[in-house]
């Protein structure tokens, strides 16, 4: 049968700022997203029903979910907007750490809605697709572009960030679970202006000093709750050649931007020998969404 995976990748926060409040309590942002070749993965093929199978390092965590799992809800809201069509068996290989502040859930969410529109030939329209995102999480909008992106209002108004240069990245987390709306509730003070700027840095040591004039909003509400995120922004901040360290999202998972990818990968080297026990990752930062890889699985349902 005819089959196809995604890359999930994780998304991060470059800086966050809280710019007001809606009447409704929700949050306006202002932020430049972009995404790592880091990620989950999501296959799929073709079925009479909708299913999910979960496997992978960071499985467990979703195992009570059940069918709340933010993967099954895509489908069966694409399902819907497909007229009935559009159904697969879909597998998801968990890497990233859930409730970490890299939009581990949304970034599955978005990849599982293309892949099931690849799989069904295009069924949904890309402006209906897009509007399926507001109604499974802030952050799946951006999730569903995959490539960076300026972000404002709740986290549903997207501009392209074209030109943002190629980096290195390592990802950590203390294998902590921050609950998103936890740290915005400890989030107090006055708003803050918009962080974003109008010229494209032309690399990485250039994008990380403008960004230093910036920050995550969310850090200190963070930090209230699990302060061991202090501890992973000074180990990051203090690998070698590393041009900045900084908090992604609402926590608790830190990043650290270096010159390129071979940089992140021996700075990540010296991360895992020093703390083994946190969850860590590297690679480079994505400059368009992850390709659809179709292959062919001899009657059987995903597998890791």
């Amino acid at each position: 049968m005819i089959a196809a995976g995604v890359l999930a990748p994780a998304k991060i926060n470059l800086f966050l700022h809280v710019v007001g409040r809606r009447p409704d309590g929700y949050h306006l942002l202002d932020s430049l997203v972009v995404f790592a070749d880091i990620g989950d993965r999501v296959e799929g093929s073709p079925a009479d029903l909708p299913s999910l199978a979960v496997g992978g390092p960071e499985a467990g965590a979703l195992a009570d979910l059940g069918d709340d799992n933010l993967v099954l809800r895509a489908a069966r809201l694409y399902i819907e907007a497909a007229s009935g069509t559009g159904a697969a068996a879909l597998f998801l290989d968990k890497r990233l750490p859930t409730a970490s502040g890299i939009g581990g859930g949304s970034s599955d969410a978005a990849a599982a809605l293309r892949l099931l529109d690849y799989l069904s030939g295009g069924a949904v329209a890309p402006a209906v697709l897009a509007k399926l995102t507001a109604r499974l999480g802030a952050d799946v909008p951006a999730c569903l572009a995959a490539r960076p992106v300026w972000v404002g209002g709740i986290g549903e108004a997207l501009e392209p960030a074209n030109g943002v240069p190629e980096a290195g990245i390592v990802l950590a987390n203390p294998r902590i679970a921050l609950s998103t709306p936890s740290v915005f509730r400890g989030r107090s003070g006055p708003f803050s202006q918009p962080g974003r700027f109008a010229a494209m840095p032309r690399d990485a040591a250039a994008l990380a000093a403008v960004l230093a004039a910036s920050r995550n909003d969310l850090t200190e509400p963070a930090l209230a709750l699990v302060p061991e995120i202090a501890d992973v922004l000074g180990r990051l901040a203090g690998l070698p050649g590393v041009l900045l360290a900084r908090m992604s999202g609402s926590g608790a998972t830190c990043f650290a931007l270096f010159p390129d990818r071979a940089a992140a990968i021996a700075a990540h080297a010296a991360l895992q020998r020093a703390q083994p026990a946190w969850w860590s990752a590297a690679g480079a930062l994505l400059t368009q969404p992850p390709a659809i890889e179709a292959f062919f699985r001899p009657g059987r349902a995903p597998s890791g």
